[in-house]
């Protein structure tokens, strides 16, 4: 979940590493560093705190070297310090890691090393990668690597500077990304697109295994036994702007207002011309596989996993196949039952999220089929699962998932339409009146975001409370749950989410004067019974904001505040009835001085379990 950037050219490499490492701070910023050759001398930099603090450090010093390798650090093993700060060298300094993932077995290896004779500086797992290289290096850097990956065991993407070898940049992964861009005379490396915009458009997706060797002249890319491997290139398509903050203030603000055209995206092509069922030609299952499926899990983690709960339910009741939603990192060690007969559905922004690729994986080891539902082409899920369901979201920068989040719902709302048609368990009047409102929701969604004055008032009045609770029913449970972790993650107020019907079962008791609850209220079905545990919290003094479709009046007898989102079929209501909380987590945070798009203890992609 670390940022990786690598240059080898023509022009100075500092600059260029920089520039790169800004683009991806937001995978890690506790700490950065830089390793280059200069004057013989293989030179590392590094500093905790974020990018600016190792920019203050560099400030004023002039650098001519013309390859290196940088890194911004999410701390996994050891404490954030500068020396525990990537990049890693071995005794002699000949030596530059940098290196994305855990080292399972670092700790036997680091045991090794130290009979050996080397003497470890850091409290990391990364460590033991550069000092292997200086126990293995018998004057080929390649065969070196090799070795080291036939002795290491976990996830890694890693990129290896040599003193001895200064022309040249290796790297390898296995389950953490890695991405080589393509230049004419210079050649990159980084683990993420948006840092290698503003250099190149060609790229090379490294796969597991994969060991890319950068020269000035080249890159080759061979495999784990030596092998060279022919790799297509890579054109990225999106625009460089994309990932910038557009005039917004914040990633996640921008992030919350480009929904609508994320929601059209993901949509568009999905739907018959005449609008009257799905077209998935990603899920080529045959009409007999469908129909044999008698079981589905859907798992991931996080706010991808609150999106599998809302493809719980509209998948039940839609399609009428059981399903049950877990988190990634549960799944796996309650020995599951799974035949060739049930379905997993894996749900991961990053499509690198290391605990759902190995559910995802296990799943498979005993039969299940997988749909990947992932925003990232080419990622490991991507390329490990049956089926692929791509989310058109575009780059998402802020750690707390917003566009992405959203456009996870339309893909659920897809397959579960794609399941009822082909199973025959919808009306087809019911069906088209699905679809016909799904198409209407990107709008929906900036008639929203055009209007949301009651946050503002409500933050005003709240931000300074240290806790709020969240309450809904059915399907406005599951958005509950994502409206507080929205709020506990950027703004640090603790927030929890209650299904409304277990108010009594002991959660009033934290129910007093002035404690904030947003009460959600869009499914007509349950809305008598919502007004009634409105009233409950009403009866002890809470302070309540209720959310509710347009038209609905008898909320506005028993709420403090009211937020209205425009109508819709209920089981669509979670599309729209997240954005005003994702508005509401933001305005407090900003409100209560939080760092909007980096909270603390956070990163973007979660790479390692």
């Amino acid at each position: 979940m670390c940022g990786i950037m690598g240059y080898i050219g023509p022009r100075e490499a500092v600059p260029i590493i920089m520039e790169g490492l800004q683009k991806l701070e937001y995978r890690g910023y506790d700490s950065s560093g830089v390793a280059i050759i200069e004057d013989g001398v293989l030179n590392v930099y590094k500093k905790v705190g974020k990018l600016a603090e190792l920019k203050n450090q560099l400030n004023g010093m002039t650098f001519t070297a013309m390859s290196g390798i940088g890194h911004t650090r999410w701390a996994t093993h050891g404490r954030p310090s500068d020396v525990n700060a990537h990049p890693h060298a071995d005794c002699q300094g000949r030596f530059a890691v940098v290196h994305n993932g855990i080292i399972e077995n670092y700790l036997p290896l680091r045991e090794w090393l130290i009979s050996m004779g080397h003497k470890f500086l850091s409290e990391t797992d990364t460590e033991v990668l550069s000092h292997l290289l200086e126990e293995f290096y018998e004057g080929d850097l390649v065969q070196t690597v090799l070795r080291v990956i036939d002795k290491i065991e976990g996830s890694f993407a890693m990129v290896i500077l040599s003193l001895d070898e200064p022309g040249t940049i290796v790297a390898a992964r296995q389950d953490s990304p890695l991405v080589v861009g393509l230049g004419e005379g210079e050649n990159f490396l980084a683990s993420d697109i948006p840092a290698l915009l503003a250099h190149t458009r060609r790229t090379y997706i490294l796969a597991d295994g994969e060991i890319a060797v950068l020269t000035r002249e080249g890159v080759q890319v061979i495999d784990q036994f030596g092998n060279s491997v022919e790799k297509p290139v890579f054109e990225v398509k999106w625009e460089a702007a994309q990932a910038e903050k557009g005039g917004f203030d914040h990633f996640m603000l921008k992030e919350i207002h480009e929904q609508p055209s994320a929601l059209k995206d993901t949509l568009s092509g999905r739907i018959n011309p005449d609008g009257t069922g799905v077209l998935l030609n990603e899920i080529t299952m045959t009409p007999e596989e469908l129909k044999n499926i008698n079981k589905i899990y859907i798992t991931a983690c996080g706010t991808a996993y609150h999106a599998g709960l809302v493809g719980k339910h509209v998948i039940e009741k839609l399609a009428r196949i059981p399903v049950e939603a877990d988190i990634a990192s549960e799944f796996r060690y309650r020995d599951p039952m799974i035949d060739d007969k049930t379905l997993l559905i894996v749900v991961s922004q990053s499509g690198e999220t290391a605990d759902t690729l190995a559910a995802m994986r296990e799943a498979r080891r005993r039969g299940a089929k997988a749909i990947a539902v992932t925003n990232v082409v080419d990622s490991t899920v991507a390329r490990e699962a049956d089926y692929v369901l791509y989310t058109w979201a575009g780059p998402e920068i802020a750690v707390a998932s917003t566009k992405a989040y959203t456009t996870q719902l339309m893909a659920m709302y897809l397959l579960a339409l794609y399941f009822a048609e082909r199973r025959g368990t919808m009306p087809r009047e019911e069906l088209k009146t699905v679809i016909r409102e799904m198409k209407k929701l990107s709008d929906k969604v900036k008639v929203i975001l055009d209007n949301c004055q009651a946050i503002d008032k409500f933050v005003a009045e709240y931000s300074h409370c240290g806790s709020a609770f969240f309450i809904g029913r059915g399907l406005d449970h599951t958005v509950a749950q994502e409206g507080a972790l929205k709020l506990k993650e950027i703004s640090y107020m603790h927030a929890e989410a209650y299904a409304a019907g277990e108010l009594k079962h002991g959660t009033l008791a934290l129910i007093i004067q002035g404690v904030p609850v947003i009460a959600l209220a869009t499914q007509q079905a349950l809305f008598e019974k919502m007004v009634s545990n409105i009233k409950e919290v009403k009866a002890r003094d809470a302070t309540v904001i209720a959310l509710a479709m347009e038209g609905i009046k008898e909320v506005e007898k028993v709420a403090d505040h009211v937020m209205h989102i425009p109508s819709t079929h209920p089981v669509l209501a979670p599309i729209l009835s997240v954005v005003p909380l994702q508005l509401l987590a933001y305005r407090m945070a900003v409100a209560r001085g939080s760092d909007v798009d980096q909270p603390r203890n956070l990163a973007k992609s979660v790479t390692v379990e």
